[in-house]
Formats: structure tokens, C-alpha cells, sequence
């Protein structure tokens, strides 16, 4: 019997964190949530089969987390979303190897095609 995967959720709002996590778990998955970048480095686990990050985060920016963990080795699909979106943070994310940078609010449609997608491997065109 295949694992589910586990979706992590990084978000320092409390509400989006929950209204992820409930999408996520509508469609099978895990939800595991994070309140920051340190909170999710802190808390020893497998890694998530993709993460879910916000930007603007207070202590560690969701860049900051990426660079982290690419410089750690730890490599798997991040969907990023910011309500305060910057193409100098979009390039460096997606050139950093995100998945796809989101502009807050994202549909929950959009959402779920992108996590589909990053789940199934293929890049955004």
C-alpha cells in the first residue's frame, strides 16, 4: 500500500495554515503545519513530498528556508505564495529551484493543480 505523501504548510498565519491544511487533507494528503522556517527546521522527520511556503515571514523568510535547505541538501518541490510578491524574490526562488511562486490570495484551484503537478514532477510552463 503506497504512503500518502505529506504536504508541508509554512505559514506564520495561523488562518492559512488551517484553511491549507483542510484543502490538502480534501484531497488525501497529510497536512503537517509550520508557524515558521525554524519551526519546520526544528521538527526532525522525513521530508514532505512538497512544502507550501509563505515569503514574508517573520525571524526566517520562506527564501531564507529554501536557501537552508538546498545548502543542507534537502531538495523537494516548494510552492511559494506571497502577498507581497517582488520578481527580485521570484527570480531567486525559481532559479533556486521552486516549483512556483504564488501571489496571496491563491484560488484553491490553482493551488491544487500546482501541488498536482509538483507531486507528479512535471515543471510549471
Amino acid at each position: 500500500m503506497a504512503k500518502t505523501p505529506v504536504i508541508a504548510i509554512v505559514d506564520d498565519d495561523e488562518g492559512v495554515r488551517t484553511s491549507l491544511a483542510s484543502l490538502i487533507r480534501s484531497l488525501g494528503y497529510e497536512a503537517r503545519t509550520y508557524g515558521s522556517g525554524t519551526d519546520f527546521l526544528e521538527r526532525p522527520g522525513e521530508d514532505p513530498a512538497c512544502m507550501i511556503a509563505d515569503i514574508q515571514m517573520p525571524v526566517m523568510t520562506g527564501d531564507e528556508l529554501q536557501a537552508k535547505l538546498v545548502a543542507s541538501g534537502r531538495r523537494f518541490p516548494i510552492i511559494f505564495m506571497t502577498a507581497f510578491p517582488t520578481e527580485t524574490v521570484r527570480q531567486r526562488v525559481m532559479s533556486a529551484g521552486a516549483h512556483c511562486y504564488l501571489n496571496k490570495p491563491a484560488g484553491g484551484d490553482e493551488i491544487i493543480r500546482r501541488l498536482e503537478e509538483a507531486l507528479a514532477g512535471h515543471t510549471p510552463g
